[in-house]
C-alpha cells in the first residue's frame, strides 16, 4: 500500500515518470530498498538508516548537504533549496524525518529522542558512504542539526540553524519552565498528552496545515494578546490549539493550494502522532543529554530567522540570540530577515538560498 500511495502523491505533484529500480522483494526491512523518480531532477528513494526505512529527496552531486525539516512538514519544505544548492555544486538530501511522510513511524514515544534523531542522520551518512556533511535544520530540525554538530563534529563539518538557535542544556526539566496559567498552557505542554492534539489536528488535516502555515508566517496579522512574550504560543485550556490560528481566504504568495494539498495528503495518510512524539521527549532529551551540559558547538555555523517568527519572541530568546556565539564560537553570522515569519526557507527562499550557498562555499 505504501508504494501505491507514494505513486499517487507523486502523480498529484505532476510527476510524469516513475521508475522502480529494485524488485518489490528488495523492500524488506533487512535490506536497503530504492525507489527513484524523476521530478525536475529531484530523485526519490527509500534507504535504511539507523534501523528504520527513510524516504529521501535528493538532487545534485558534490559535497553532501543534509536538510532536516520540522513540524508539521516533510522533505517538501525544502523544495526551493534542493535545486538551488544542487546547481551551486552540492549533493543535497532532504529526508522525511523519523515519524513523517514515507519514513518509518515507530510506535513507541521513547523512540523519538534527540539521540535517535541524530543517530538517524549519522546513519544516513553511513548509508550514503559519506565521511562528512553539512547539516541544516529548520524548526525541530534545527535542534537535530545543532546536536548532530555538538555530538559528532567528526561527521558534520558545518551547521545551519533556521528559526531555532542552539539552546544550551538548562538546569531544570524544560516542561517545568514552560508557562501556564488558569486559562492557557504553552503549546508544547498541550502536545504532551498522547491523543489530544492528534484528535484535534486530524479532524481536518488540510485545514490544520493551511491554518498553521499561514498563522505562523510573517503575513499573518499579530493579535494584540500575542504582543507580550507571556502570551506567545499559549493554547486555551478550553477550545484547543486551532482556536488561536487563522485560516485565510487567500494564501500569501510564497504558499500555494498545491503546497497545502501535498502536506495535507501526507498527514491525512500518516496522522500527526510521529511529529508530536518529538515534543513528548523534551524532558527525556534533557535527561539523556546531561553528559553534554556546558558543551559548545565547535564547528562553523550560521543562524537565520525571521524577525516576525514567534520563536524569536519566546522567553529568553532576547538574551540567547544576541549571545549565541558564546555557545557556538564559530558562528559566522546571525541573519534576521525582515518581515519573515516562522517558515524561513519557504517564505524567503531566495535570501535563504543565497546565505546558505555563501556559507557552504566558505567551508
Amino acid at each position: 500500500m505504501r508504494r501505491r500511495e507514494f505513486i499517487a502523491l507523486l502523480s498529484a505533484m505532476g510527476v510524469s515518470r516513475f521508475v522502480e529500480v529494485m524488485p518489490a522483494e528488495a523492500q524488506q526491512p533487512s535490506r536497503m530498498a530504492r525507489v527513484e523518480t524523476t521530478m525536475n531532477e529531484v530523485k526519490h528513494r527509500i534507504v535504511e538508516a539507523n534501523g528504520i526505512r527513510m524516504h529521501l529527496a535528493e538532487q545534485g552531486t558534490g559535497p553532501l548537504v543534509v536538510l532536516c525539516h520540522g513540524f508539521p512538514e516533510s522533505w517538501y519544505s525544502w523544495r526551493h533549496q534542493l535545486g538551488a544548492l544542487a546547481e551551486a555544486g552540492f549533493h543535497v538530501v532532504a529526508p522525511d524525518m523519523r515519524g513523517y511522510g514515507q519514513t518509518d513511524r515507530p510506535e513507541e514515544i521513547e523512540n523519538y529522542t534527540l539521540l535517535h534523531l541524530v543517530g538517524d542522520m549519522v546513519g544516513l551518512l553511513d548509508t550514503l558512504d559519506a565521511e562528512s556533511a553539512v547539516i541544516i535544520g529548520h524548526d525541530w530540525g534545527a535542534p537535530v542539526a545543532w546536536h548532530a554538530a555538538l555530538m559528532r563534529p567528526d561527521r558534520f563539518r558545518g551547521v545551519v540553524g533556521l528559526s531555532v538557535p542552539f539552546r544550551p542544556r538548562g538546569q531544570a526539566r524544560p516542561t517545568t519552565m514552560m508557562p501556564q496559567n488558569d486559562d492557557a498552557i504553552f503549546y508544547q505542554l498541550y502536545f504532551q498528552n498522547p491523543g489530544v492534539a492528534e484528535a484535534e489536528f486530524e479532524r481536518d488535516p488540510r485545514m490544520t496545515v493551511r491554518a498553521l502555515l499561514y498563522s505562523a508566517s510573517g503575513d499573518a496579522p499579530r493579535r494584540e494578546d500575542r504582543a507580550s512574550a507571556e502570551n506567545i504560543g499559549m493554547v486555551p485550556r478550553q477550545g484547543g490549539f486551532l482556536t488561536r490560528v487563522l485560516n485565510p481566504a487567500v494564501l500569501p504568495p510564497w504558499l500555494t493550494e498545491a503546497d497545502i494539498d501535498f502536506y495535507a495528503g501526507e498527514f491525512a495518510r500518516t496522522g500527526f502522532r510521529g511529529g508530536l512524539n518529538w515534543y513528548r521527549n523534551i524532558d527525556r532529551n534533557w535527561e539523556i543529554l546531561a553528559p553534554f551540559a556546558g558543551a559548545r558547538v565547535t564547528i562553523p555555523a550560521l543562524y537565520m530567522a525571521g524577525d516576525r517568527d514567534l520563536v524569536v519572541s519566546f522567553r529568553g530568546m532576547d538574551q540567547l540570540i544576541p549571545n549565541l556565539a558564546k555557545f557556538v564560537p564559530q558562528l559566522r553570522k546571525t541573519i534576521m530577515l525582515p518581515g519573515c515569519g516562522h517558515w524561513t526557507q519557504q517564505e524567503r527562499a531566495d535570501e535563504v538560498n543565497a546565505a546558505m550557498i555563501e556559507f557552504l562555499r566558505s567551508l
